[in-house]
């Protein structure tokens, strides 16, 4: 699909703001943290990329298109902050981006994670959240397997958890999730997600590992022209088993009591049903490789402005072919259908997407990164006559000056 991207306003106004709360966080944890123990240590890690892109179908879009070509200036830190009981965490990066030939665009994602844990002699509390304005064709594509449009999106979230040792092999656990996501084009529907989950983690053996776990989520849209809201209660019972130091497998299921309700303009609609949830992954590691498998059926809120249910399945593996070269490989498909709710415009088709991205990195100089990377995206849904596809490039090239520590 196509739409609007606007540049300017509201949008840029959100995010800059969203930043600015996030380093003040940032400046207040870390001025606090010496006096969390008697010895505390800071690093900070910058760094600065430049990317030369091609794509020959960035939209992926069967329509009548040509070549894209564009740049990629990458500015980031990342900071690392560690006492005794606390470990602080947080990269803050952005990409001015250009788009020029088949889509003439300018826009700037910024990331702004925050990762903290905080031990005592039986708890452990955690928190993982920040903010996030990416677009569409990126993160949220490779996530659903579905096609929005060219637009920017603002994420906010916020997900503290907590654990308890009970004995040396069961323990207790609890999180809560919030997440605040906004579109920066009046076609797509904001939304908000609530929710929390807790259980029990026992550990069986030295190899094995059982969790038990409830949950709650309830996603509704914010600004959409038809109002749509779900909320799903499950149950999910997750196996872990370390067939030896270097083979890891687990699995997972349970069941997610789905309701839904949408206001259309001509009257409500609501729906109840059963949905089963699963997932499996194995990671499998060398002397000088890493291999992973993973499987997942999940339920996701959607721009679109309803509920998507995705059959992910992942396969990623590094090889390091010296000690400055390293090979990687990351191949996704993914199977997505509308679960409940009206698609804004009309019924959610049945998407199919698959992406093969090689990539090999070259650490050149002690400082000095390049990396050269090919992605090949194909796509397919029950609305089109025939399926899409695009061929990726890129070079980049990275400057990391040494990193700056020090100790309190």
């Amino acid at each position: 699909m196509h739409g609007r991207y606007e540049v300017g306003g509201r949008g840029d106004y959100r995010y800059a703001r969203g930043v600015g709360r996030v380093v003040v966080l940032l400046w207040l944890l870390g001025y606090g943290m010496p006096y969390q123990s008697e010895a505390a240590e800071w690093s900070l890690s910058p760094s600065i990329g430049l990317k030369g892109v091609y794509n020959s179908n960035l939209l992926l879009t069967p329509l009548p298109h040509h070549d894209t070509y564009g740049y990629w200036v990458t500015p980031s830190a990342e900071f690392v902050g560690k006492t005794e009981r606390l470990d602080v965490s947080s990269k803050l990066a952005a990409d001015v981006v250009g788009y020029f030939g088949g889509e003439n665009r300018q826009f700037t994602n910024v990331y702004a994670p925050l990762s903290m844990h905080y031990r005592t002699e039986q708890d452990l509390f955690g928190f993982n959240g920040g903010f996030t304005r990416d677009n569409t064709l990126l993160g949220e594509l490779q996530a659903t397997g579905v096609v929005l449009q060219f637009a920017q999106r603002n994420q906010w979230t916020f997900n503290p958890t907590w654990t308890r040792m009970v004995t040396e092999k069961l323990s207790l656990y609890s999180s809560v999730q919030l997440s605040d996501t906004t579109y920066e084009t009046a076609r797509l529907a904001d939304y908000r997600v609530v929710g929390g989950s807790g259980g029990l983690q026992y550990q069986l053996t030295e190899r094995d590992q059982i969790q038990l776990s409830g949950s709650y989520t309830d996603i509704r849209t914010t600004d959409s022209r038809v109002p749509f809201q779900a909320n799903f209660p499950g149950i999910n019972l997750t196996l872990t088993h370390a067939f030896d130091e270097s083979l890891t497998g687990s699995v997972y299921g349970g069941p997610r009591f789905l309701s839904s309700n949408t206001q259309t303009p001509i009257g409500s609609i609501s729906a109840d049903e059963t949905v089963w949830l699963a997932g499996a992954s194995i990671i499998k590691k060398f002397e000088r490789a890493m291999a992973q498998v993973t499987f997942a059926r999940d339920l996701n809120p959607s721009g679109f402005g309803l509920l998507i249910q995705t059959n992910r399945g992942e396969v990623s593996a590094t090889y390091d072919v010296s000690e400055t070269l390293t090979f990687g490989l990351n191949v996704v498909g993914m199977l997505t259908t509308g679960k409940a709710g009206t698609a804004i415009g009309g019924t959610f088709p049945e998407s199919r997407y698959v992406s093969v991205a090689p990539k090999l990195t070259w650490q050149f100089l002690e400082w000095w990164r390049a990396e050269v990377s090919y992605m090949y995206r194909w796509r397919d849904t029950d609305s089109t006559i025939s399926s899409t596809e695009s061929h990726g490039t890129t070079f980049m090239v990275t400057y990391s000056p040494s990193r700056l520590s020090f100790s309190h």
